[in-house]
């Protein structure tokens, strides 16, 4: 059973101070406003609106919590970088978020949304400098990989790969499409690992061949 199936919500939060107690391990998804997370949590979870998609990027302002039927918990992160949000409610997202980030004891593992076309923008190493100290892993998404032509994907992933690995060794990266579905199973065995889980019964991660073949 993939682990995001069946993904149930929890609660809301503004302030750091509204933090629920710890109770389950925790995975952030954060990514630049319009980067694609809440296509990618609701393709994940497979529920079209367990996460907010909004036209109008910034509007998710909220951390949200989303409990999975193994125990931990889907932590939706507010998007950052909209240039139109007022800036106190940017700076009140940035303290939320590098709070969350640096000083939640039950948070194990940061999924990072990064379009594939403007992958590693400053406010992307932002997020890593702040979450890298702590010596957890990080796995990147780098969605919309279906408007990339395969060489350019390649490409694209290749270079980040490099740069990432300048940052730190608990960095790793792949494509991902909401759209085109390609690359839920990695995410799904990446997840599982951080949470201690069998991968017996995850979908089999496909090869590039098994992708060529379906058209992905």
């Amino acid at each position: 059973m993939p682990i995001f199936r069946n993904a149930r919500f929890e609660i809301s939060i503004a302030k750091s101070g509204d933090l629920p107690p710890p109770q389950g391990a925790e995975i952030a998804f954060a990514g630049r406003s319009n980067a694609g997370k809440s296509s990618a949590i609701n393709t994940l979870a497979d529920h079209t609106r367990l996460a907010f998609v909004s036209k109008t990027p910034g509007r998710t302002q909220l951390i949200n919590f989303f409990r999975l039927d193994c125990g931990a918990v889907l932590v939706d992160l507010p998007g950052y970088g909209y240039a139109k949000v007022p800036e106190n409610i940017r700076r009140q997202w940035q303290g939320l978020l590098e709070h969350y980030l640096r000083k939640r004891e039950n948070l194990v593992g940061l999924v990072l949304i990064m379009d594939s076309r403007h992958p590693l923008t400053p406010l992307d190493r932002q997020m890593i400098d702040w979450f890298v100290p702590g010596g957890r892993p990080i796995h990147a998404l780098l969605t919309k990989c279906d408007k990339l032509s395969r060489n350019e994907a390649a490409a694209t992933l290749a270079s980040v790969r490099r740069e990432v690995a300048t940052i730190g060794p608990q960095i790793s990266v792949q494509l991902f499409s909401s759209l085109k579905k390609i690359g839920m199973e990695e995410v799904e065995h990446k997840v599982a690992g951080w949470l201690c889980l069998p991968s017996d019964d995850l979908p089999a991660i496909p090869t590039p061949a098994q992708l060529r073949a379906a058209g992905k």
